[in-house]
């Protein structure tokens, strides 16, 4: 993956950068899934981190979970969750507009002081295109959006799985570049476009 390929991932559509990873060991909890799905999105949070080489943990002192995954058939029923409203600023008018537009995911992270990720909230309404995804790819495609703070524009052209036989699995530049950001010799956050520069040598270094 070239700088300017790997600055375009962290590029914002109103043209800022920001790059984030995770500060603190992922402490995951899901709600609206069976064992068995919870299994599948358990094991994707697990596979994400080890390659990143970063910790997951079962609590978080400060938040309990960190690591939020919802999913539901309507957006309203966010509303009705208790204390939905003190972890994500604005909910009802920001339900209102997802619902407008009849989103179908969306996901809300929170920061500690250095700029790193402390907190992620995932959203997901099941609608007729999200259900038809197997549950293994929806997994994995939404812990790799979650394991740094991408571009809103990510992956809207390409996804970062691909398929590989009959398995879903992380592309190979994709999977690179997140085990380069997660490289301790890096700061946890930046703002600054030269920053790709920094992660395209350490992803070089790591190949």
């Amino acid at each position: 993956m070239t700088p300017e390929e790997i600055e375009a991932l962290f590029t914002r559509a109103d043209g800022s950068f920001a790059f984030a990873r995770w500060g603190r060991p992922i402490a995951p909890i899901v709600f609206g899934v069976d064992d068995a799905t919870l299994a599948v999105v358990k094991g994707a949070i697990s596979a994400t981190c080890e390659l990143a080489g970063h910790e997951m943990g079962d609590m978080d002192a400060e938040l309990g979970s960190n690591l939020m995954i919802f999913f539901f058939k309507e957006w309203q029923e966010l509303t009705e969750v208790p204390g939905m409203d003190r972890l994500v600023p604005d909910l009802a008018p920001l339900v209102a507009r997802l619902d407008e537009v009849e989103a179908n995911q969306y996901r809300f992270f929170r920061f500690d002081e250095s700029g790193a990720i402390k907190a992620c909230f995932v959203f997901l309404r099941m609608d007729e295109h999200l259900s038809s995804v197997p549950a293994q790819t929806l997994a994995l495609s939404q812990i790799v959006q979650s394991i740094l703070l991408w571009s809103d524009r990510a992956f809207q052209d390409r996804s970062g799985l691909m398929q590989q036989g009959d398995t879903t699995v992380l592309r190979p530049d994709i999977a690179g570049l997140i085990r380069a950001a997660y490289d301790p010799v890096l700061p946890p956050a930046a703002q600054d476009a030269s920053f790709a520069l920094r992660l395209y040598a350490r992803q070089e270094a790591l190949q």
